[in-house]
């Protein structure tokens, strides 16, 4: 987008922007890296065609991936920001987009282990925007998961839903990305092991073998593209009944 429409559509007051945020963070040997990014993006795509909304560059980099979340930070490929940096980065985005006229930001989060930073900036970015005398700035922080409903959990794992913690390299993602990015992934090297039995706690050092070899927390066996779909419209809808519940259409 060019900046002079882009500084049109924010004049307005009336401007909605959305902010996919994601991680670089291994995914198995079946899917890449960037999964988190490319997921939180095409929902804020998909979102933003139902409300007229932008979406930002997305956030390809997040917090460390945690061993009983996404595999462990220790392992190749996963490349992280430290609390402090993904927060910064946050209220300094959201700060930008409060000067130049938005007034509503939806963050859209795509990797777990982002979130309590991601709040901690968005927090600081209202109420630094507030005491600039921008009283109208508001933002919404959301993780694109928690808008699968329970008649789509029944679809998409009809033996049972294992939890969204061992859903790292799992029938979601893989599911999410067959129907986006079908390219992007081969089946062919989905691992088929048992789901990760994890402890209640973490270690430090991280030990890789309390994890699977594979990366994945749970396998991706039963992951289809018409999984994806039906995942994918249950998260639209749900974020869009969201968004325009908070700060209307």
């Amino acid at each position: 987008m060019d900046a002079h429409s882009y500084q049109d559509y924010a004049s307005t007051g009336q401007g909605l922007v959305l902010v996919p945020t994601g991680a670089t963070e291994q995914h198995g040997p079946h899917m890449p890296m960037g999964v988190d990014a490319m997921l939180s993006r095409a929902v804020c795509s998909a979102v933003a065609e139902d409300l007229g909304a932008l979406v930002a560059p997305a956030f390809c980099y997040g917090y460390k991936s945690q061993p009983r979340s996404g595999g462990g930070n220790h392992r190749s490929g996963t490349t992280s920001l430290s609390a402090q940096a993904l927060i910064l980065q946050t209220r300094d985005v959201i700060l930008e987009f409060f000067r130049h006229g938005i007034r509503r930001v939806a963050v859209v989060n795509g990797h777990y282990e982002n979130y309590q930073f991601l709040y901690e900036g968005v927090d600081l970015a209202v109420r630094e925007a507030r005491a600039m005398g921008l009283e109208d700035s508001r933002a919404m922080l959301l993780s694109y998961w928690d808008f699968v409903d329970d008649t789509t959990l029944e679809a998409v794992y009809p033996d049972g839903f294992p939890g969204w913690e061992i859903e790292h390299g799992g029938v979601l993602e893989t599911s999410l990305m067959l129907h986006l990015h079908p390219e992007k992934v081969d089946m062919s090297r989905a691992p088929a092991h048992p789901p990760a039995e994890l402890t209640p706690y973490d270690v430090f050092p991280e030990d890789p073998a309390r994890t699977p070899s594979s990366g994945c927390l749970s396998s991706p066996a039963g992951a289809t593209a018409q999984r994806g779909e039906l995942l994918l419209h249950a998260v639209r809808s749900g974020i869009t009944r969201a968004v325009t519940s908070e700060f209307g259409k």
